[in-house]
C-alpha cells in the first residue's frame, strides 16, 4: 500500500495521540507554528498551504476504527502493495472471520493460519502478522514501549520482523505515533506527486527526495501530508 492509502499525515506541533491509539483523530487543523515554517522554507509548498487554510492532516483517519499499536501495524502489513481501496477490502474481510474486529495478538495466533489466507492475504503477509503477533504476546513490542522509544529505535525493533520494512515502519510511526518528522522516500504515490509539484523530468531517486525534503524539518510529515493532498484533488 503506498502513502497515498495510508497517507496524510501529522501537524507539527500538535499534542500526539495517546500511544498507538488510531481512530477519530482527524479534527484539528494542520498546526499554524508549523505551516508557517514550510511556508517559509518552500514555495511549493507556500501554494498547496494558502489554498488549503482549513487543511486537516490527519481526517483521513476518521474513516478507520480506533486501532492499537497491532492493529495499526496489521493495517500497514496488509496494505503493502496494495491500493487504499483494496487494503479495506481486505481488512474487512480479516475483521469479519474475528467477529467484526481486528484480532488481537492472541487471538492471530490461536487462528487457523488458512483463516488469513482465506481473507486473500498472501502467505508471506500471513508469516509477517504471525511474526509480530509472537513479539507483541512476549513482550518484546508493546504500545508503551513504543511510547518511549525513539523513531530510531521504533524503526530497528521493527525491521527486525520478517517482511517488515523501513517504508512499513515509517507508516507506523506517523500513523500510530504521530511523529512529525517522518519521510518516506521509496513511495512511488509521493515520488510521482514530487516529480509533478517540483518539476523534475523524471521520477525522483531516493536521495533526491531525502534532499527535497531537507528543508521541510522538522516537519516533513506536514509537508507530505499537503502534497498527498494535492495529488488526491489531481484525481490521479
Amino acid at each position: 500500500m503506498t502513502l497515498q492509502q495510508s497517507d496524510p499525515i501529522r501537524s507539527g506541533g500538535a499534542k500526539p495521540p495517546p500511544a498507538g491509539r488510531v481512530g477519530k483523530a482527524g479534527s484539528a487543523v494542520a498546526d499554524p507554528t508549523a505551516r508557517e515554517v514550510l511556508r517559509r522554507t518552500d514555495p511549493v509548498l507556500r501554494e498547496l498551504i494558502d489554498a488549503r487554510p482549513d487543511f486537516h492532516p490527519r481526517a483521513w483517519l476518521d474513516q478507520l476504527p480506533a486501532l492499537d499499536a497491532f492493529g495499526t501495524l496489521m493495517f500497514q502489513v496488509v496494505g503493502q502493495q496494495l491500493s487504499v481501496s483494496a487494503t479495506r477490502t481486505f481488512v474487512s474481510r480479516l475483521q469479519q472471520r474475528f467477529g467484526g474486529s481486528m484480532p488481537s495478538p492472541q487471538e492471530l495466533l490461536a487462528a487457523d493460519p488458512q483463516e488469513l489466507r482465506a481473507s486473500g492475504m498472501s502467505t508471506r503477509k500471513g508469516a509477517t502478522l504471525r511474526a509480530l503477533a509472537e513479539r507483541f504476546v512476549d513482550g518484546r513490542l508493546s504500545d508503551k514501549s513504543f511510547a518511549h522509544m525513539t523513531d530510531e529505535e521504533i524503526e530497528a525493533a521493527l525491521t527486525e520482523v520478517p517482511g517488515i520494512g523501513p517504508w512499513t515502519a515509517h507508516g507506523f510511526l506517523i500513523v500510530a505515533l504521530d511523529r512529525p518528522d517522518m519521510l518516506l522516500p521509496g513511495d512511488l504515490a509521493l515520488r510521482r506527486t514530487v516529480e509533478r509539484a517540483y518539476g523534475f523530468d523524471h521520477l525522483p531517486t531516493d536521495d533526491e527526495m531525502v534532499q527535497v525534503a531537507e528543508r521541510w524539518r522538522p516537519y516533513r510529515s506536514l509537508a507530505v501530508s499537503y502534497l498527498f493532498a494535492f495529488e488526491f484533488e489531481k484525481g490521479t
